[in-house]
């Protein structure tokens, strides 16, 4: 039964349905009739209400990361809390990433991907970092951050899948924190 009503309520549910599938299916294995038909409408009033099947993708696909645990702990344990922020992920966090990787192949889907990387990784890291490499510092780690997810919820490592979180949070944190802070040929760290 399709579904009658104010265009809002009909944008809210297409809106959520498009967000419910995008996230399970990905973009490529979702239409815009499933879209229609999860959402109880005409496929005709999901191009009307979001302009194409990319659009709506863009407005119901955002990845976000509260980088206020990042801000208010010590740099030498920065390495760390981020490698725990990263595996308390998941659930819709988890779908996201999941069809923004796989959307990629799309300019637009691309770019957002490209600037999610941006803003929810490279610039919360930089503003922790000093000196003449920060940015380099903080592009390396945000790069090493996205390798993890990548491994985990794309190519499911198992080894990592199945490693204790502790562990997997003191090797990945170790390795994230020798990216952000390195040592200096005369012993400590840069910040």
């Amino acid at each position: 039964m399709l579904q009658t009503g104010s265009s809002v309520s009909t944008r809210e549910s297409i809106h959520s349905a498009a967000a419910q599938l995008f996230r399970s299916r990905g973009y490529s294995r979702t239409t815009v009739r499933q879209i229609a038909a999860e959402a109880g409408t005409d496929p005709a009033l999901v191009i009307r209400h979001f302009k194409s099947k990319e659009l709506l993708f863009l407005e119901t696909m955002h990845l976000t990361l509260d980088d206020e645990p990042l801000l208010d702990v010590p740099l030498e344990r920065l390495g760390e809390r981020l490698a725990e922020l990263l595996l308390d992920l998941g659930g819709s966090a988890r779908g996201v990433f999941l069809a923004l990787v796989h959307g990629s192949n799309e300019p637009h889907i691309h770019d957002r991907l490209r600037d999610t990387h941006e803003h929810l990784f490279v610039e919360p890291l930089r503003r922790r970092l000093t000196g003449p490499d920060a940015d380099v510092r903080a592009r390396t780690a945000a790069a090493v951050a996205g390798g993890l997810l990548y491994a985990l919820w794309v190519a499911g490592d198992q080894g990592l899948l199945r490693m204790d979180r502790a562990e997997l949070v003191s090797r990945y944190g170790a390795l994230l924190q020798d990216v952000l802070t390195p040592r200096t040929p005369e012993g400590p760290r840069t910040p």
